[in-house]
């Protein structure tokens, strides 16, 4: 599977083009997770399942760990 060539930055990572970032590149089908340090490292995924991911979160099903 290719990954498209459009990555964006974390607005988190702060300004200039740092390797300490997380960037995001979508396609109509899927989006891909990278961080800037580690390229040739993909994480593919559905829109969907993130979708369900960030409503967990936001509703409170979904929790940081405790330290």
């Amino acid at each position: 599977m290719s990954t498209p060539g459009d990555w964006q930055k974390s607005s988190y990572s702060g300004p200039g083009d740092g390797d300490s970032c997380v960037e995001l590149a979508a396609t109509p089908a899927t989006l891909h997770l990278r961080e800037s340090d580690d390229p040739g490292t993909v994480l593919t995924t559905a829109p969907s399942s993130v979708g369900h991911l960030l409503q967990a979160i936001r509703t409170g099903a979904v929790t940081a760990p405790r330290a």
